[in-house]
C-alpha cells in the first residue's frame, strides 16, 4: 500500500497518495504500542509468577520460560523507552528480583536466587537486542 518508511508519493491502485504524514507518525505509534505492550507483559508476568501453581500457564521448561519471558519484556521496554536505558534496566532487573522475593510470601511458591538471576539475564539480553535493533534502524535511516 505505502512505501515502507520513505517519504514522497506512491501509487495506490490508479491514484497517487502522498505519504509524508504517515512517515512522521509511524515511529511514535510503534513506540506507544511498545509502551502498552511492555506494561501489559509485566502485568502478565506478575500474575504468572505469583498465582497458584495450578493457575500458572506452563509452556516449556521452567528456566527457559523465565529467561524468554524476561527477554521479551526487556525487548519491549527497551523499544518503548529507548533513551532511558538505566530506568529500563531498573524496571526489568528490579522486577525479576522483586517477584522472586514476593514468592516467599505465598504458601505454594518458592523464590530462589538462581531463578531471579535467570530472569534478570533474560531481561538484560532483551534490552541488548532492543539497543541493537534501534542502532541498526538509525544506521539505515541516516
Amino acid at each position: 500500500m505505502f512505501n515502507q518508511f520513505a517519504a514522497g508519493t506512491s501509487t495506490y491502485g490508479s491514484e497517487q497518495v502522498e505519504n509524508n504524514c504517515v512517515v512522521a507518525y509511524l515511529p511514535d505509534m510503534f513506540q506507544r504500542v511498545c509502551i502498552v505492550a511492555s506494561w501489559l507483559m509485566l502485568a502478565f508476568i506478575v500474575f504468572a509468577t505469583l498465582s497458584p501453581l495450578e493457575a500458572r500457564p506452563v509452556l516449556v521448561a521452567a528456566q527457559f520460560e523465565r529467561f524468554a519471558a524476561f527477554a521479551v519484556l526487556g525487548l519491549a521496554f527497551g523499544l518503548a523507552y529507548p533513551n532511558r536505558i538505566p530506568l529500563v534496566f531498573a524496571i526489568v532487573a528490579g522486577s525479576a528480583f522483586t517477584l522472586e522475593a514476593l514468592q516467599l510470601l505465598t504458601l505454594d511458591r518458592h523464590g530462589r536466587l538462581l531463578d531471579a538471576f535467570v530472569k534478570a539475564a533474560g531481561g538484560i539480553c532483551g534490552i541488548g537486542v532492543s539497543q541493537f535493533v534501534l542502532r541498526t534502524q538509525m544506521r539505515r535511516a541516516g
